[in-house]
């Protein structure tokens, strides 16, 4: 298996949407003093509306957390853990897309 370009840049850009969503889930919780959750989407007003791209930056994140929480406390099927790594691998690579292209922008 070899690995040009185009799989290597990939890579590097899902790392960068893990990590960005790390992170953003960690200096969320040192500032509130509570944990980065999707729950921040059943509050009322401004506080959904300012939550709202906290968390779809640190949506895979958050996915993963909470996948492997599940997987150990609450025995989830495999199959599970597998899917919701597809979905955060996916979403991490489209916010870490993000995050590169602004970063390019922003210092050249």
């Amino acid at each position: 298996m070899s690995f040009d370009a185009s799989n290597i840049s990939s890579l590097v850009t899902i790392l960068v949407g893990f990590a960005f969503a790390g992170a953003l889930a960690s200096m969320f919780e040192a500032l509130t003093a509570r944990r980065a959750s999707f729950n921040l989407l059943l509050g009322k007003g401004p506080i959904v509306v300012a939550s709202l791209p906290v968390l779809a930056f640190s949506a895979p994140f958050i996915i993963m957390r909470n996948t492997v929480r599940g997987r150990r406390y609450e025995d989830r099927p495999i199959g599970f853990v597998m899917a919701a790594t597809i979905i955060a691998g996916l979403w991490s690579l489209a916010s870490g897309s993000l995050v590169r292209d602004a970063l390019h922008f922003l210092f050249g």
